[in-house]
């Protein structure tokens, strides 16, 4: 069914990123990856298949123009992205966060994302078939911070804005627009969570993570479904975590 798509992954060096490049190779797309660092991306295209790689900072708006037109060119078309690419920082109170990182934060998690959407939505509007899906990973910070990553938390509430217009403005041109909500999948980011995280009351306490197999399983099925159906918003979390009644 899905076989000669194309679908792209953002920050797909490691992580969730790659998780989502391998499942989707075996799902039967052909995969297109970016990252920022060529030893890791060489890595997951080896692993994924992948039919077009190249290291693109997403930060870079003309690069990330540059990674589409040469894979528009040599792909022909894209039919799904998976905006993934982020960063976190360490924890900080709010009045010690810095200029510095709340830029690099907004620059990644914000900018970056709407660069690769607008380019993608762009070769989307304009091919033939027309439209395709764009898929942007939230986060459940999307929903509710945690202490002392407002920077994070913000760029991950506009992201949600973000989907949402990106929803509105492509219905003219068959381009549905989803976003997944992950909360403690197990990768290297969540690796000291079982150690101990900053909650909302200043305790430090472990929390569950899950398998990431199961945030890919979520994204194969949002990206198989048929243009005339969206999956606006999925959250894939580990059950036991301190979201619901984290407030």
């Amino acid at each position: 069914m899905n076989q000669g798509k194309v679908a792209v992954i953002t920050g797909a060096s490691s992580g969730i990123g790659r998780a989502a490049a391998i499942g989707l190779g075996k799902a039967g797309y052909r995969v297109g990856i970016l990252g920022r660092r060529q030893a890791e991306l060489t890595e997951t295209a080896k692993l994924a298949g992948a039919a077009y790689e190249a290291v693109c900072d997403v930060t870079d708006a003309a690069a990330v123009h540059r990674f589409f037109a040469d894979l528009g060119a040599k792909l022909g078309r894209v039919d799904v992205v998976f905006n993934n690419a982020g960063r976190f920082a360490p924890a900080v109170s709010f009045g010690d966060l810095d200029v510095a990182t709340w830029q690099n934060m907004i620059d990644t998690n914000l900018n970056g994302a709407f660069y690769v959407a607008r380019e993608a939505f762009r070769i989307m509007r304009d091919q033939n078939p027309q439209g395709g899906r764009i898929i942007n990973n939230g986060s459940i910070s999307a929903y509710v911070p945690r202490p002392g990553a407002a920077a994070y938390t913000a760029s991950k509430h506009a992201i949600t804005g973000l989907t949402k217009a990106i929803s509105l403005d492509g219905r003219a041109f068959n381009i549905a627009c989803g976003q997944i909500d992950i909360g403690n999948a197990a990768t290297d980011m969540t690796s000291n969570m079982p150690a101990g995280s900053l909650q909302a009351n200043g305790t430090m306490l472990p929390e569950p993570t899950f398998d990431v197999r199961h945030v890919v399983e979520g994204l194969i099925y949002m990206a198989g479904l048929p243009l005339e159906a969206n999956v606006q918003f999925m959250t894939v979390m580990a059950t036991n975590m301190p979201y619901i009644g984290r407030g």
